[in-house]
């Protein structure tokens, strides 16, 4: 017995037993740790139900099935996957061919911190963190034309949920509210230097409290740094062999969370064009589960003899109170679509950018559409360009979209209804920050976004205090390249500018320094 160790996993909802007013509960797992650096997730004991019911002090096992206990070790240190039990196995350990890669900034860093504030060319926004949601934006602005512009007041991850696959009694009440349930400002990685962050770095320690509400003090939780990222415009004349080129640098505001098994990294990005980005990268160990050599799992891959991972979900919601030049915002649907063919198109080539104001609240529950490209922007239709349209920003997504596979009236389906549409609007009302409600653990699926919506599906949203909830993620179909730990897959979205400036704000980035290019500058004339 003093080689189990029992890790905790939230607990989800099976029936109303388990709902918040009757019980407050968790359902840990059980592994076996052969050493004390022993990766014990490789060595899972399966078909075991655990609830630790936190109020009566009590334990209730249900024994479900005997599953032989997977053998093979799956550590990841250098020394580690060295042995030959090991999966994989590396007999020459680690890489010896990699030279140093060093990126140094002799000048310092071009961004500025006062406090929270970070300064970066015309970039100006706040950093914020809570214990729930962890990172937060705020009072991001641009400078443009002699004045401070505002994009959003503030944008925070608000939920991740992670419904899981297997139809097991061991693993199908699986789902997981990493925001709600765990809380990831607690959670945060104190980031080291050269692993974490590479690069002329400045850090951020955040206070929050704990669990008893004594402040703790979070060392090195928020990294900021500058990235080259390669080519940001470039044009040749040929006849006149003339070349203007411009290389592309990005402001990164990041953090690192680790939820038990999983980690993830927290990245926004603010480019020279205007652009702004969130990337969440996923990394760490896969929930494991055991299977009885010979059998093939239904619901999720094989990574090793006696070891597989359940396949499952990953949303994320993105909640944004946006300020895009003021507080009088509008919700817009863009499809593209074809022009019918006739005497506007006689050729039959012609298509349109087709926009529709999502009037109101119950008109702003939208789902993606590939085949049509959608996407949305949000604009101000009090401060036109200079050809006259309404300022506007665009959300774009950074991958195809995720749409929930489970029941919809399941357990899990309930609980996760905020996952069903891409993306909500609301107007802003301070008591709406989470778009699974306020308290997701053992959740029922009774609060959230959904009754927001419902509650007030007649409000308008034209010219409006606006935000939007917006859910992306990807489906984590196991293979067995993810075990022991992981390489990162990336999720988020993208806003860009249409319209918010007279041009490409990219104009005014000088040319590359020669000597740092080439013998030659990057830009002749």
């Amino acid at each position: 017995m003093n080689n189990v160790v029992f890790y905790p996993f939230s607990s989800g909802y099976r029936d109303e037993k388990d709902s918040a007013g009757k019980r407050r509960i968790y359902r840990p797992y059980a592994a076996l740790r052969n050493s004390p650096e022993d990766n014990y997730y490789a060595h899972h004991i399966d078909g075991l139900v655990i609830t630790v019911d936190l109020d009566s002090f009590t334990v209730d096992v249900e024994d479900h099935q005997i599953i032989p206990i997977p053998a093979k070790s799956a550590n990841y240190d250098p020394e580690g996957i060295k042995s030959p039990n090991n999966v994989p196995y590396f007999p020459d350990g680690v890489r010896k061919d990699l030279r140093p890669f060093v990126v140094t900034q002799p000048e310092g860093p071009s961004f500025q911190i006062d406090g929270y504030q970070i300064t970066w060319q015309k970039w100006r926004l706040r950093v914020g963190y809570t214990v729930r949601e962890g990172l937060t934006m705020n009072m991001v602005e641009y400078y443009d034309q002699n004045r401070w512009r505002s994009v959003f007041y503030r944008a925070a991850l608000d939920e991740m949920w992670v419904p899981y696959a297997d139809a097991s009694p061991s693993h199908s009440y699986k789902n997981a509210f990493d925001v709600g349930e765990a809380g990831l400002g607690l959670l945060t990685n104190s980031l080291v230097l050269g692993c974490d962050c590479l690069g002329e770095i400045r850090y951020m320690d955040v206070v929050v409290n704990n669990n008893q509400g004594e402040a703790l003090l979070l060392k090195n939780a928020i990294c900021i740094h500058e990235e080259d990222i390669g080519l940001l415009w470039k044009h040749t004349e040929f006849v006149e062999q003339r070349t203007q080129c411009r290389r592309s640098r990005r402001l990164v505001v990041s953090s690192v969370i680790t939820v038990g098994n999983y980690e993830y990294g927290l990245f926004w990005y603010f480019f020279q064009d205007g652009t702004i980005q969130f990337e969440g990268k996923l990394t760490g160990i896969i929930a494991p589960g055991a299977y009885e050599i010979g059998q093939t799992p239904v619901s999720g891959g094989m990574v090793a003899e006696g070891v597989y991972g359940p396949h499952h979900q990953h949303f994320f919601n993105m909640r944004i109170h946006w300020m895009l030049d003021g507080v009088a915002n509008s919700l817009v649907e863009i499809n593209c679509e074809p022009i019918e063919r006739g005497e506007k198109n006689p050729a039959g080539n012609a298509w349109m950018a087709k926009e529709t104001i999502l009037k109101t609240v119950g008109e702003a529950r939208r789902c993606h559409d590939e085949r049509k490209g959608r996407y949305w922007k949000v604009i101000n239709s009090q401060v036109t360009n200079h050809v006259g349209q309404p300022v506007a920003y665009k959300l774009v997504p950074s991958g195809p979209a995720c749409f929930p596979l489970c029941d919809i009236d399941s357990p899990q389906g309930r609980r996760g209804a905020f996952a069903r549409n891409h993306l909500w609007g609301t107007r802003y009302r301070p008591d709406e920050l989470y778009v699974a409600g306020l308290f997701s653990n053992q959740s029922i699926g009774d609060d959230g976004i959904v009754v927001y919506s419902e509650q007030h599906k007649d409000e308008s949203l034209v010219d409006s205090d606006l935000v939007t909830w917006y859910t992306f993620g990807v489906n984590h179909v196991v293979r067995s390249e993810d075990w022991p730990v992981m390489p990162v897959e990336t999720v988020g979205f993208r806003l860009q500018p249409v319209g918010f400036f007279a041009g490409s704000a990219a104009m005014d980035v000088p040319p590359p320094t020669p000597k740092k290019c080439h013998e030659d500058s990057c830009s002749k004339q």
